[in-house]
């Protein structure tokens, strides 16, 4: 894989392939670049260019002690799509993934975007009385200890073995089983940590640009519900409920997700809004 340094002196790595407008592919907490293979199969057969990017301590990143927070992630991302030189690219975060993009947009400005597609990410994970689609069973009570210990197990959802055969389809492309991280490695339990305690609603009002979020109708970690009430004061912004998918929708149903995807990409290129 191609790589760049970032300003604090972190080897990155990324996927570059294709030509057509760029979308950048930014996964989620512990999920690797490549876990994108069946969504980069289906942008290269539509003419788009496809870039999956590892963040730090992901998949073959560099894994550094510092910079573990959404911040640096963001910024990271940024500096990726100076590195390429990317303009009027459509960025998609799926989880932890879509919460760096807003990060990014954050600290840069969305200039280098064309639109965004969040793909089952709530932008508040901690739930209180202005939010009630956070992380189940997070709140200012145990807002302190709830991810000591990586991401908590939840009863509900889609089951595992209801994926099963999802997630084999994509062991078959890869080759093998994508290389997930330890969610409680100590250089990622203090990023998750800071992940939780994050609100970016005001930075998806104000996105300029067309916008998508999706949310999975099983979602084993919040409400579905979560997606419609972020875009609920943007004018760019709709949100997209996928059946029969939980958290990982990409991989639950990477079919109509594709479709969902390029659907997106061809009104951001007729100048839908």
């Amino acid at each position: 894989m191609p790589t760049f340094t970032t300003t604090d002196d972190v080897t990155l790595a990324y996927t570059d392939e294709g030509e057509g407008r760029p979308v950048v592919l930014v996964h989620g907490f512990t999920a690797p670049a490549t876990a994108w293979v069946l969504t980069v199969d289906a942008l290269l057969a539509a003419g788009h260019r496809a870039i999956a990017f590892d963040r730090r301590a992901h998949g073959e990143s560099e894994t550094p002690a510092h910079g573990q927070r959404m911040a640096r992630h963001g910024r990271d991302l940024g500096e990726l799509l100076e590195h390429l030189d990317l303009h009027d690219a459509v960025a998609v975060g799926a989880s932890m993934g879509g919460n760096t993009l807003w990060a990014y947009v954050d600290q840069f400005g969305p200039s280098r975007l064309a639109g965004a597609v969040v793909v089952d990410q709530t932008p508040k994970m901690l739930n209180d009385d202005t939010w009630p689609h956070g992380f189940h069973g997070y709140d200012t009570s145990n807002a302190a200890t709830f991810f000591d210990h990586g991401v908590p197990q939840l009863d509900g959802g889609r089951t595992v073995d209801r994926s099963g055969p999802a997630v084999a389809r994509l062991a078959e492309r890869l080759g093998g089983a994508p290389a997930f991280r330890d969610s409680t490695a100590p250089e990622t339990l203090g990023l998750l940590r800071d992940h939780a305690l994050q609100d970016w609603r005001d930075v998806v009002r104000r996105f300029p640009r067309p916008l998508l979020m999706l949310a999975g109708r099983e979602s084993q970690v919040w409400s579905c519900e979560h997606a419609e009430a972020a875009v609920a004061g943007s004018v760019t912004g709709r949100a997209v409920v996928v059946e029969d998918a939980g958290h990982a929708i990409s991989i639950d149903q990477p079919d109509v997700f594709n479709e969902l995807l390029l659907g997106f990409l061809a009104e951001v290129g007729a100048g839908v809004r």
